[in-house]
Formats: C-alpha cells, structure tokens, sequence
C-alpha cells in the first residue's frame, strides 16, 4: 500500500522538476560587435542567413527586448562587466577609455569556482591594466575557445567570453563575390535611410559580416556538441551594440540599442520560446552569479533575468530600459561628448539630449578621428547621404541622422515603430512626456548620475586613449584609413 502511494508522488515530484536548470551552468557568452536587431533569420530578416542563431533560437528562447545601455562597445561592456550603469564608472562610460578597478561578474565567478576565460574582443577599448586590474575584465586571455576547452579544469564549472569583431565596420566587403546568394533585391531598406543602391550594397556588406560572425560562433556550438558538453551549458548569443549606420551606432534609437539576444540551455530551457521581458547587457552579471549560486554585490544595479528565462512570473517584470551615452568617437572640437539620457518602454521612447547645442553626429568638419560627422563610421551609404545632402529628395535623410536635435525627443512606437516622427512637442503627448522625463530624472538620481548637475561636463576632460576608433581582436587601435581608401577604390 505505501509503495503503491509513493510511485505517483515520485513521478508528481519527477514530472515538476523535469525542466528546472541543473546546478551552476557552464557559460558560453558568444557576443558580437555592432549587431543589430533584427538581421537574423530567427528574427524574420528575409535576407541574410545566421544558421547557428537560429538553431539556439529553435532550442532555446529570444529576448524580444534585449538592449545594451550604452550604444557605444565600451562603455556597454563596462556596463556588462560591472552591472553598474555607465555613469557611475568615469570614464568607462565612453569609447577609449579609463576603466578603474570596479567589482566585475568575471572576477566574482573565479571566486565561486569557475574556469573563466575570453578570446577575441573582451572589454575595450581603452586602458585598464593602469587602473588596477590585473587582466582584461573579460578574463584571462585565450587565443580561442578551442584552446580555452583544452586547457581548462574539467572539475569545474567554466565562463567563456567569445567575443567576435567580424561584424565591425572595417570588415564589411564591398563584393558582389561575397554575398553567396543574397540579392540587393532582398534586403529591407529601414525608412530612416534612402532605397538607393549604395545603401543596399552597404547593407549586404554588412550581412556578409553577420554571417562570418555565425559561422565562427558555430564552431564554438559544435565543439561544446563534440565534447558532449553542450547540454549543460547555458549559451547566450547577442551582440555588443547596434549596426554602423547612420543613426544606429552611437544614438539611443533601437537602430543604435535593440540587439538580438538568443539563449539554449538543454532541458532546462523550454525550446521555441520568446519573451518580451525587457533585459540589458546591465543584467547579465546579476543573472550570472545568481546561476553560478554567488552573492550579488549591491552596488550592481542589474536585476537578474533568470525568472524571465524560466518563463517565471515575477513582480520585478522589467517593463522598460534605460539608456545612456556620453562620448563615443572623438569627433567633436575639444574633445566633447554628446550626451543623452533616455527610457524605452514597450509603447514610448524618450531621449534627453543634454547638450543639443552640439552635433549628435559629429562636427561636420573632421576634428580628429574617422573624419567629418564621425561618430557615424565611414560607409557608402553615409558617403551618400552627406554628399547629396541638398538634394531635396536626400535632406530629408541626412537631417535624421546628421543634423542638431531638440532637447527632448519623444517617439510613439505603436505609430512610428522606426522613431521617425518626434511628437515631443504635440500636445497631446504631454502627460506621457512629463511622466517619462520624471522616470529619467528619478533614475538619474536614485543612482547618483553626476549629470543631475547640469553644469557638469567631466566626460569632457577625460582624456581619449586612441587616435583611432578602429580596433583589432584584442580591443588595440590600429589604422582605418586604409581600409576606407581601399573600399573607395573598389567602388570606382
């Protein structure tokens, strides 16, 4: 009679703990550099062909919602290894750097036990081994994941940062040869930018890059699979930032923040799943220590996702990100920032542009790297737009991305999902925009954001650590007027 009692409550008790995660997950974090939502086939890109993404999409779950808090690589992997928001690391918070010696989720995770390494482009660029730490943030330092996996502690649990460039501009190839099948006719031209030829060529140079980059992240999937390792590792596969494109990078409009973001980690993830919990590249430390089962330090203000990821309800749901920038290139006279504070919620975007007196894009004159309006990188499509500039059919397009902005910004998305047409100034927005700018303001000073002064201009002294905003593997500067004078050529 007991045992007859007890067989159904084990299989109850079997059946209710099938899918909960197994203990302290091996980690493949595999990130990319200026990928942008939605350029991958899980994501309904017709165009261009990311077999891996797609396959961890299939087994696992997306994150509709997945944002990096700062459109620039340095300052979103700052915010990534720290769990802090940009504006509390100094001058961590802009591209080339300073990076003082903060609490890191890396450094946490050794502590509990883990195996923790990266290849390719950890945290840069900019300085840090001058500021106290000891080792790239990201880690320690492998040529590859391949040697990674050989030189390991099989004992224990391991974090892997794959950090992949394939997709930086100074790669993109201007080669029909190289679109193995994609046509111009295919690609979806956004409506920030003009149908002409130069920008689907851009485009496609730019899809290429997407698929280099998964095929590299594939390897690392198949290796996991070979070592018979890839069940009990949580993969996560997203990207550092949005596209290079004139009013992407280095702006807080989705084209410059939304990057896709996929996760598989065998039965312990439901497969096929998405959800629109809003996450930011902020919240990966938090969630990776809560699944290693290490404290989380309090000065991370990250929450973890994890209850998103189990398909949890939680009264914590983010509904929303905050987003920020303050230097990017530096492509302004004096070395000035552009700075902006913003919210995006599921219905409204918000930017405050704190210095509207100044160029979003750069001065049009170049000041000191990548050239005129140069925190737009250097492409055809912007070469485009900035030559025919008057032409009444481009002014439109250039005005967009090139020209001085208000200093509030409002974008209604379930009108103007591509944030086109800035109502910040309709009447019958009003209500909204108090309430977000209030949102912002409260954020700012719940966590202590120097610029509640409004005075406050310290990003502006700070001093850049590159001539250039080229970097290789390894987060170095190297030279990216070549490469550009090379494209030119073959465009003629």
């Amino acid at each position: 009679m007991v045992i007859r009692l007890l067989v159904p409550l084990l299989c109850n008790f079997a059946l209710a703990h099938a899918n909960e995660p197994s203990p302290r997950p091996n980690i493949l974090l595999a990130i990319g550099d200026n990928w942008a939502w939605p350029h991958a086939g899980a994501l309904g890109d017709p165009t261009v062909k990311t077999p891996t993404f797609d396959r961890i999409a299939r087994e696992g779950l997306v994150f509709e919602n997945a944002f990096c808090p700062v459109p620039s690589c340095a300052g979103s992997r700052s915010c990534l290894v720290t769990g802090r928001p940009a504006h509390q690391l100094k001058g961590a918070a802009s591209l080339a750097g300073e990076f003082n010696k903060f609490d890191a989720f890396t450094e946490l995770l050794e502590k509990a036990g883990y195996e923790v390494g990266y290849a390719g482009k950890g945290w840069g660029p900019g300085l840090y081994l001058e500021f106290g730490w000891k080792q790239n943030p990201a880690g320690r330092r492998y040529k590859s994941f391949e040697e990674f996996m050989e030189k390991r502690d099989p004992a224990k649990p391991f974090f892997f940062w794959h950090g992949n460039t394939s997709v930086a501009q100074g790669k993109w190839k201007y080669d029909p040869e190289t679109w193995g099948g994609m046509t111009l006719e295919s690609v979806v031209v956004p409506p920030e930018l003009p149908d002409i030829r130069e920008v689907r060529e851009t485009i496609l140079a730019y899809y290429v890059a997407i698929q280099n980059q998964d095929r590299i992240f594939g390897d690392a999937v198949a290796l996991l699979e070979k070592d018979e390792l890839l069940d009990e590792t949580l993969v996560i596969y997203t990207s550092d930032n949005g596209w290079q494109m004139p009013r992407g990078l280095a702006n807080c409009y989705d084209t410059g923040t939304r990057i896709p973001m996929a996760m598989r980690w065998g039965k312990a993830l439901e497969s096929g799943r998405k959800t629109d919990a809003f996450v930011s590249l902020t919240d990966f430390g938090p969630t990776f220590l809560e699944l290693a089962e290490a404290e989380v330090p309090s000065e991370m203000t990250g929450v973890s996702f994890a209850d998103a990821m189990f398909g949890k309800q939680s009264n914590a749901k983010r509904d929303h990100v905050f987003l920020e920038r303050e230097r990017h290139a530096n492509v302004r006279e004096g070395n000035l920032s552009y700075p902006m504070r913003s919210i995006r919620t599921k219905y409204f975007l918000y930017i405050w542009n704190l210095r509207p007196d100044r160029w979003p894009a750069g001065d049009p004159d170049a000041w000191y790297s990548v050239g005129n309006f140069g925190d737009v990188d250097n492409s055809w499509a912007k070469e485009h737009i900035v030559d025919h500039r008057d032409d009444p059919k481009m002014q439109p397009y250039f005005e967009l991305s090139f020209s001085k902005r208000p200093e509030e910004e409002l974008y209604d998305l379930r009108k103007d999902p591509n944030q086109i047409v800035n109502v910040a100034n309709d009447p019958a927005y009003e209500s909204s925009l108090k309430q977000l700018r209030t949102r912002v303001e409260k954020w700012m000073a719940d966590t202590h954001d120097p610029r509640v002064d409004p005075s406050y201009d310290e990003w502006d002294r700070y001093p850049y650590h590159t001539r250039s905003t080229g970097f290789d593997e390894e987060g170095r500067p190297n030279s990216r007027r070549d490469r550009w004078a090379h494209r030119l050529k073959i465009k003629e």
